[in-house]
């Protein structure tokens, strides 16, 4: 099938990858699946999950996926006793006004895609196949094998040089050749496995499944492929669509690709690399990309296991269309196979705090804009969001509680020997163990005399609950829990590495900020107490701040300014909880029109169904 950026001749280079690095695992995703030559060639390998938001292309992909091999069409062969290709070649048609390619296509419509004859058998084909579905003659596996069949049929009859932009004004001579449907080509084989099927924005969808090898391959230069192959989608749908120009296009709808937009791209990419939940990444690019090879590689890196990506590179024959001279900017195409394996592991803080959002951070993720250039995690705590975000540029940590700061502060900047050595040094000069009551209330009166961060996070770590409480006159009054120090806590301690370079730290009321001091690109999160769940750090009887009804309109009037002037939020926050609806905040968000999201449930004492609030659409 001629198709603008067709892997056939890379199938092989895509398992040569494979192959090389010893990638292992179940499911592959093609992303982008366009004829779906690649989830073909893999179908009795891996259980397949096949995406593309083109119409036609969903066709083509279940079609080749759905069968090891060409169908019998049993019931057909038992009604009329000859194979179903023969039997629709053999036929003959006479036009009226449904028939849409004939009088939209070709002469007859003033445009020259195909002839009159073969716009007619085309259309003949085409309602011929529908008759059969609604008769019962073939089931619905068949009748998307007979349209895939007809799809790929008609651009070997096309008179275009490959994509439906526009038309030659002269005939070709494949054109003129009398119009015949064949089988659809495919990879035989003797079984095919479990397949899912998706047929939507790929950014949109990963937000929602997960598995083992992921393979990219998205528009990468200014071709839209819902204008280069409108045709096709019109096929396959047959909806007699409004259609205008000398090209007969269809409208577009909301079917651009951004990947293709080249002030966009790179975002786009961004968002795909944070939002993947697969372990393995092969993406398919070349030096002719909208975004620079380069710059696809280091944004790539930011996402990677050790920053570590490799790039394999073929030799490829370019195909050119009407555009290429545009594309080209003097480069001979260079393909490549970018490969690595994605960092999805989880940093969780070391610092059991109350409200921290570590079982909350998919759906925070999920969230976020396609670019994050610098992330402001405004009401910090256990650094639980913020560590955990990748930003092209840095990471704010803020946090009001100077004790909880200068924890976070030694967690992140220390070296990871260092404070291992530090925590077993203090457990061992104490005595301390689980449930030992008596070496825990020295320690405990030694950190109210004069201790530090050190003291604070070992005690944390035998207290009831991990507690960290005060009194009114700022002593550490948490009695002793049944927890202690592990390994699963050394592991974390060691593991506590934020995922962007470049981490900002800063302990003051998030009052005092000075927002405008931060690039637009800023994405700034806000975790605040909660205000209608009572919990008990919001009385302000601590030595904290407190919060109460005078702190949330504080903290809502901030965030209105921050949407005025054109910077992103999001807010996690409650708005019901034990029979209580947060009406004020609920009438905020309806006032400027803001996205509300279910967040999950938090919290395993007192469980609390959360939402994300934020003022963009991703």
């Amino acid at each position: 099938m001629r198709y603008l950026g067709s892997k056939v001749r890379l199938l092989t280079c895509i398992q040569n990858v494979i192959d090389k690095y010893n990638i292992q695992g179940e499911n592959f995703a093609d992303l982008f699946s366009g004829t779906g030559c690649v989830g073909d060639f893999f179908k009795n390998k891996y259980n397949v999950i096949s995406n593309d938001f083109l119409y036609y292309s969903s066709v083509m992909s279940k079609a080749k996926l759905l069968f090891c091999k060409k169908p019998v069409f049993s019931n057909f062969v038992k009604k009329y006793n000859v194979d179903i290709f023969e039997w629709l070649n053999a036929k003959q048609f006479t036009p009226n006004q449904t028939y849409f390619v004939y009088n939209n296509y070709t002469p007859a419509g003033d445009r020259m895609f195909f002839t009159e004859e073969n716009g007619i058998k085309i259309d003949g084909i085409r309602q011929t196949i529908e008759e059969l579905l609604l008769e019962d003659v073939i089931d619905n596996n068949e009748y998307l094998y007979l349209l895939a069949s007809l799809l790929e049929s008609v651009t070997r009859f096309s008179n275009t040089s490959g994509t439906y932009e526009a038309f030659f004004k002269f005939w070709d001579s494949r054109a003129i050749n009398d119009f015949i449907i064949e089988p659809l080509a495919m990879n035989e084989t003797e079984d095919t496995l479990k397949h899912t099927f998706y047929s939507e924005d790929t950014n949109q969808l990963v937000r929602r499944i997960e598995g083992d090898i992921a393979y990219i391959d998205p528009p990468y230069t200014v071709t839209q492929y819902v204008s280069a192959y409108h045709f096709l989608e019109t096929l396959a749908k047959y909806d007699a669509p409004k259609i205008k120009g000398v090209g007969g296009k269809r409208e577009r709808g909301d079917k651009n690709s951004l990947y293709a937009r080249r002030f966009e791209a790179k975002a786009q990419f961004e968002d795909l690399f944070r939002q993947l939940q697969f372990r393995y990444i092969i993406i398919s690019y070349s030096n002719q990309g909208l975004v620079p090879l380069e710059e696809l590689v280091e944004l790539a890196k930011r996402f990677a296991i050790n920053n570590d990506v490799y790039i394999e590179h073929f030799d490829y024959r370019e195909y050119q269309n009407h555009r290429s001279s545009n594309k080209r900017n003097g480069k001979n195409l260079n393909e490549v196979i970018i490969y690595f394996e994605k960092d999805l592991a989880i940093n969780k803080s070391p610092l059991n705090y109350s409200g921290s959002k570590d079982t909350m951070l998919r759906a925070i993720t999920c969230e976020l804009p396609a670019a994050v250039g610098t992330f402001v995690d405004v009401m910090g705590g256990a650094f639980n969001v913020g560590a955990n975000i990748v930003a092209t540029d840095a990471v704010y940590y803020n946090e009001i509680d100077s004790r909880i700061f200068g924890i976070i502060n030694w967690l992140t900047q220390e070296n990871k020997s260092n404070i291992v050595a530090e925590v077993e040094k203090c457990i061992s000069e104490y005595g301390l163990g689980k449930g030992l009551e008596e070496p825990y209330r020295v320690l405990r009166d030694a950190y109210n005399q004069a201790g530090g961060c050190i003291e604070l996070f070992v005690l944390h770590m035998y207290a009831f609950q991990n507690l960290i409480r005060f009194n009114g006159n700022q002593k550490f009054n948490t009695p002793i829990g049944v927890a202690g120090y592990s390994d699963d806590m050394k592991r974390r301690i060691e593991n506590f590495i934020p995922k962007t370079k470049r981490v900002i730290m800063s302990n003051r009321d998030y009052v005092d900020i000075d927002w405008a001091s931060f690039p637009k690109d800023s994405v700034f999160y806000f975790d605040p107490p909660y205000y209608i769940t009572n919990a008990a750090y919001n009385d302000g009887k601590r030595g904290g701040k407190g919060w109460s009804i005078k702190e949330e309109l504080e903290l809502l009037d901030i965030l209105s300014r921050l949407n005025e002037n054109g910077y992103k939020f999001m807010l996690s926050n409650v708005v019901e909880h034990k029979g209580k609806q947060h009406e004020i905040l609920l009438n905020w968000v309806k006032e400027y029109g803001f996205i509300m999201v279910e967040a999950g449930i938090s919290g395993w004492r007192y469980a609390k169904n959360e939402v994300i609030i934020k003022n963009y659409v991703r």
